[in-house]
């Protein structure tokens, strides 16, 4: 890091303020707080969803998979943008028409309030563990780029986190996460460039790594590698697919923007998949020294591969910038296990069983306090984390979400098209599934697995994982899938009161959102997001073309102004969009 980069991150954390300053006025309510009233355009809640469905895990925990193995870890992201096309076709506009203030709140109508209270204190603590592992991983980018030690570097950044959580609230947490996309995404496409130039074009890229890293071939020929690819595609297109998820769309204004924002997620992890995982490759093919140049990651310095090719190939002070934007992109993906959980504990159990009467202010102080709680609780497991690092951050989400997660999701994703199931049908399939998983692990080992397909022995660390994520996924929802599906079984004795709510809660689901007619024309404000989103993301395209002025070779300094260039762009277009007449959807 260059003094440049340093002043690139003050700049990042005074203008993090700014948006937060900026948008504290579009916060008068709870639902503005937690979900940015349901008048967010399109543009903004694509953006915030596609950043909040990644952190700096990807660059690290992920791209450390890259490194090691080439091209298998693309297809989880491969994955994640089918889902986002599925949202887009189908649930998203269905989860914005569910109409409530947390994800939680549709469960209950959904299931009644015994699977709302279970889902929402299942949810709680696993989606604060995957926050923690996305701090982890920030900690982890942050301590190799300064050379700080990781605990310090975990605290002193979880704690920035909290801060600016607290003060953002859903609206500067979406109008930050949509302009650092316009910075990001340049920022690495700039350092893919570089890097391959770097190795003499897309020839010598490819061959400086190893066959098997770019051999797509090898899904037929490694051990249990065609398992673990059809368990990632199934287990990404299911988590961005079910009702905890609808809190993606919660905040749009309308059905119609629901579906462009599931449209723009989905494009944008097209285009990451290639700028996200090629440098580390690229890493690779240069033989750089992980471990020369980051002797405080012993034992993980291949986490550190995206940052070591950035230093090598990006012009002084792009760094900064990178570094900003995953910071950007962990706060988001931090979203959930802070703000969200915040809102589910608020609306879902203190309005619910404690104060119904609760006013909203006094809904509002409580949020922001449980907030900071879960902040420092994130922070606490996060250390905890870089004691145990031998296993992994890439082993550490992967198998946190297939043992937990996924007995959560499928409930609640076919629930969303399997009508006639009792009430009790979501939180006992998630007994099923979390318990099966645990028996599956334990009798079903990788030994067994190539004894079963004639493997030759022993199994290599790679394949053994092959095996363990891919089996236990493919398991545990058959298990649970099975479990769920059968209790329609139960349906017919079910109460008329629950039968009436599930038909309710489907025909609410199934009719389109008419933002004028439901929330009034008067209460809109696109001209007003378009507007301030517009101005900021001018100024920060404006900083950004200064930066061209640092001394560097020429195709550095037109790095900076392509990437500033393309944000003001965009900002001028949303200024001018602010200017003309609304028209209001009909």
């Amino acid at each position: 890091m260059t003094k440049y980069d340093y002043a690139v991150l003050i700049f990042y954390f005074v203008y993090m303020l700014a948006i937060s300053w900026v948008f504290r006025k579009f916060v008068t309510n709870v639902s503005d707080y937690f979900r940015g009233g349901g008048k967010a355009v399109w543009w903004m809640v694509g953006g915030s969803a596609f950043m909040a469905a990644f952190s700096a895990w990807t660059f690290t925990g992920a791209a450390s998979k890259a490194y090691t193995d080439g091209w298998p870890i693309m297809v989880i992201y491969v994955a994640n943008a089918v889902g986002f096309i599925l949202n887009a076709v189908y649930f998203a506009p269905r989860f914005r028409q569910t109409r409530v203030i947390t994800s939680v709140e549709a469960v209950r109508q959904r299931f009644g309030a015994v699977s709302e209270q279970v889902m929402m204190w299942l949810q709680i603590p696993l989606s604060t563990l995957q926050a923690a592992i996305h701090l982890n991983a920030l900690g982890v980018f942050f301590a190799a780029i300064f050379g700080l030690d990781l605990t310090l570097t975990l605290v002193v950044t979880g704690c920035v986190v909290v801060v600016m959580t607290l003060l953002g609230g859903s609206w500067a947490v979406l109008a930050a996460d949509f302009i650092q996309v316009l910075i990001l995404m340049p920022v690495c496409a700039a350092v893919t460039v570089l890097a391959i130039l770097r190795l003499g074009g897309w020839d010598g890229f490819l061959a400086g790594l190893p066959a098997s890293h770019m051999n797509l071939g090898e899904i037929f020929t490694k051990e249990f590698l065609g398992l673990w690819c059809a368990a990632m595609l199934l287990k990404q297109i299911t988590s961005t697919n079910n009702l905890f998820e609808a809190g993606r769309y919660l905040s749009v204004k309308d059905s119609r923007h629901a579906r462009w924002a599931g449209y723009l997620g989905a494009v944008l992890f097209l285009v990451g998949i290639f700028i996200w995982f090629l440098p580390p490759m690229a890493a690779k093919a240069l033989n750089v020294d992980l471990n020369a140049m980051f002797p405080t990651l012993a034992g993980s310095a291949d986490e550190a591969s995206f940052i070591a090719i950035s230093q090598v190939v990006m012009p002084v002070g792009m760094l900064g910038l990178l570094v900003s934007g995953i910071f950007a992109a962990t706060m988001s993906g931090m979203d959930s296990g802070l703000n969200k959980n915040a809102g589910f504990f608020v609306k879902n159990f203190y309005q619910t069983f404690i104060n119904p009467t609760a006013a909203d202010a006094k809904m509002l102080k409580l949020g922001r306090i449980v907030t900071f709680i879960l902040g420092v609780i994130v922070i606490y497991i996060s250390v905890r984390m870089a004691e145990i690092k031998d296993l992994g951050l890439f082993l550490m989400m992967q198998r946190v979400s297939i043992l937990v997660g996924v007995p959560v999701t499928v409930p609640l994703l076919l629930g969303l098209v399997i009508r006639q199931t009792p009430p009790w049908s979501a939180w006992s399939t998630v007994l099923v599934g979390f318990f099966g998983s645990i028996f599956v692990g334990q009798l079903f080992t990788p030994e067994w697995g190539a004894s079963l397909f004639g493997y030759a022995a022993p199994v290599d660390a790679a394949s053994r994982e092959y095996w363990i994520q891919g089996f236990q996924f493919f398991a545990n929802v058959i298990l649970a899938s099975t479990w769920f599906i059968g209790t329609k079984l139960f349906w017919s004795r079910c109460t008329p009161e629950y039968r009436a709510q599930v038909s309710t809660f489907f025909k609410r689901m199934e009719t389109p959102v008419n933002f004028d007619e439901e929330e009034g024309a008067a209460n809109a404000n696109d001209d007003r997001q378009q507007s301030a989103v517009g101005w900021l993301s001018i100024a920060y395209g404006v900083f950004v073309c200064l930066l061209a002025f640092i001394p560097n070779a020429l195709v550095g300094r037109l790095a900076f102004l392509g990437c500033g260039g393309v944000v003001v762009l965009i900002g001028a277009i949303l200024i001018r969009q602010s200017r003309r007449p609304i028209v209001r959807s009909s």
